[in-house]
C-alpha cells in the first residue's frame, strides 16, 4: 500500500525525519509512538502530502504522492481541525464529503448509523457549527467524515487526545470493527489503546525509526519500560531499528 524511500525533512538545516525504507502492506493496522518532537505528525503530513520532503519520496500503490492525485479517492484522513470547515454544521460538512466521494443521501445516512454510539447525541440534528463543538466532538466529525467514503487508506492523527473515557472505548472498537482489508495507520501517545489495534507498532525518535514491532501480548509493558528510559540505551544508539518477528 505505501512504501517510503530516503525520506527526510528538515527545517532551517534541523533535521526533523529522517526515514531510509519503510512500506506498509495492504490491510496493515499500523500504529506509530514517539514522545513530542519525534516526527509523527511530519511523517503523516508527509504522507499526505501536506508538506513537501527535504529528499525522498512517498509511494502510495507504487506511484508518489506528491507527483499524483491517484491516492486521494481511496484515502481517508484526520489529523487536526485544520481538516474541518468551522462555519458548517456537522451535517452540512458531512453532506460535502460525501459529494466528494459519490456518496448519495441515503448510503451516507446509514454510514453514519454506525457512529451514534460514539457521536453520543451531541453532533447530528443540533444546529451548532463545527467551530462551536468542544474539541473532542470536532474530533468526532473529523474521524466520520474520513470514513465516509469508505477508504482503503485511512490515516490518523492522535485520535483518542480530546475524547472522553467511553468516546475512547468506543472509538476502539469502531476501529477494530473497521474492515480487514482496510490500511489503517494510527498514532497516539496512549500505549495501552493503540497496542488494542494495531498489530505493528513502529517507533520514533528524534525523527529516525527505532523499533519496528509485530504487537504481542509483552508489546505494551515493553513499550512503557522504553519510554521509562529503562530500555533506550541500545535503542538510541544503534544505527537500525530493533525489529521483532
Amino acid at each position: 500500500m505505501l512504501s517510503i524511500q530516503k525520506l527526510s525533512k528538515s527545517y532551517k538545516g534541523v533535521s526533523v525525519l529522517d526515514v531510509p525504507s519503510l512500506s506498509i502492506s495492504d490491510g496493515e493496522s499500523f500504529g506509530l509512538v514517539g514522545n513530542n518532537g519525534a516526527g509523527k505528525t511530519t511523517l503523516f503530513s508527509l504522507i499526505m502530502d501536506l508538506i513537501q520532503p527535504s529528499s525522498g519520496e512517498v509511494l502510495s500503490k507504487g506511484k508518489p504522492v506528491g507527483r499524483s492525485e491517484h491516492w486521494k479517492p481511496y484515502t481517508g484522513a484526520y489529523l487536526d481541525e485544520s481538516f474541518l470547515i468551522g462555519f458548517l454544521t456537522p451535517q452540512e460538512y458531512f453532506e460535502f464529503v460525501a459529494q466528494l466521494y459519490a456518496v448519495n443521501t441515503g448510503e451516507l445516512e446509514e454510514r453514519l448509523s454506525k457512529f451514534s454510539d460514539f457521536f453520543h447525541g451531541e453532533i447530528l440534528e443540533k444546529k451548532k457549527y463545527i467551530r462551536d463543538l468542544s474539541k473532542g466532538n470536532q474530533k468526532k466529525v473529523g474521524i466520520a467524515a474520513a470514513l465516509i467514503g469508505q477508504p482503503e487508506l485511512l490515516v490518523l492523527d492522535e485520535p483518542f487526545a480530546n475524547l472522553d473515557p467511553s468516546s475512547q472505548i468506543q472509538l476502539k472498537q469502531l476501529i477494530k470493527d473497521l474492515p480487514s482489508d482496510m490500511t489503517v495507520l494510527i498514532s497516539s501517545h496512549d500505549l495501552t489503546h493503540i497496542t488494542e489495534v494495531c498489530k505493528r507498532i513502529v517507533v520514533l525518535e528524534h525523527g529516525k525509526v527505532i523499533r519496528d514491532i509485530t504487537t504481542e501480548a509483552e508489546t505494551l509493558t515493553e513499550l512503557e519500560n522504553y519510554f521509562a528510559g529503562k530500555d533506550q540505551e541500545h535503542a538510541v544508539t544503534s544505527d537500525e531499528p530493533t525489529k521483532n518477528p
